[in-house]
């Protein structure tokens, strides 16, 4: 089997950059030209959509990011790698939870229909799956925790979901601009070739970049310290 991909460039830096221009970019989008965000509003409804894609972004995507390479990128022991790790994801997971449900409180208050687009069912399933995730996580490898033995055979397990769930967060992500921006063109909210329509573009493919970058970065074996995701099961 081919070996993973030797990373000669500072991939974490750039990573951690991508990471914030994604929140600049998607905090510009919601404040400057959609109006701001709030978790209750009688004149503008649109507001409490806002706080959505925003939370989501940030949590699932730039958040979760670092969590899944703070095993290389954070120094001390293992156990102070693992704590980090847990509750990056942790504080990613409720933002997840507060976006999804600003998204279902704008569409109860607008007698919108839920769960009809592929989006929402992406975004739901990576939620409710994130979910899962870290509470295995937490109940295997920090409290109780299982046996040496356990944790080892499920840790390539774990770290294969917590990939698989980034890449579904990264398109789900990406699959909502882009509903979004055609939502608004349709709408007559916004042309084709807007500075905001622009930005989302360029968003989605920010978005792309992060995530190949952040998971070249988790299986490189030459990128970061010595310490990676294996020494998680001790």
């Amino acid at each position: 089997m081919a070996a993973a991909p030797v990373v000669r460039f500072p991939v974490f830096g750039i990573v951690r950059l991508l990471g914030l221009a994604a929140a600049a970019a998607i905090l510009v989008w919601a404040v400057h030209f959609r109006g701001g965000m709030a978790l209750s509003s009688e004149k503008d409804k649109l507001l409490i959509f806002n706080v959505h894609p925003v939370l989501m972004l940030i949590g699932l995507v730039v958040l979760s990011g670092e969590a899944i390479l703070a095993y290389k990128t954070v120094p001390g022991t293992k156990k102070l790698k693992k704590l980090v790790h847990l509750s990056l994801q942790f504080i990613a997971m409720i933002l997840g939870i507060v976006g999804l449900w600003a998204v279902w409180k704008f569409h109860n208050e607008k007698a919108i229909d839920h769960l009809y687009t592929l989006h929402s069912w992406l975004g739901l399933s990576c939620i409710i799956l994130f979910s899962l995730q870290w509470a295995a996580g937490f109940w295997i490898f920090w409290y109780p925790g299982g046996s040496r033995s356990g944790r080892a055979s499920l840790l390539p397990w774990h770290v294969f979901f917590g990939i698989f769930l980034y890449v579904l967060a990264i398109a789900t992500s990406v699959s909502g601009l882009l509903e979004k921006s055609i939502f608004m063109q349709s709408a007559k909210m916004i042309g084709r070739f807007s500075m905001e329509a622009m930005l989302m573009n360029l968003l989605g493919m920010l978005l792309v970049l992060l995530g190949a970058l952040v998971i070249l970065a988790a299986v490189s074996p030459g990128a970061g310290k010595i310490d990676t995701y294996r020494g998680s099961s001790e």
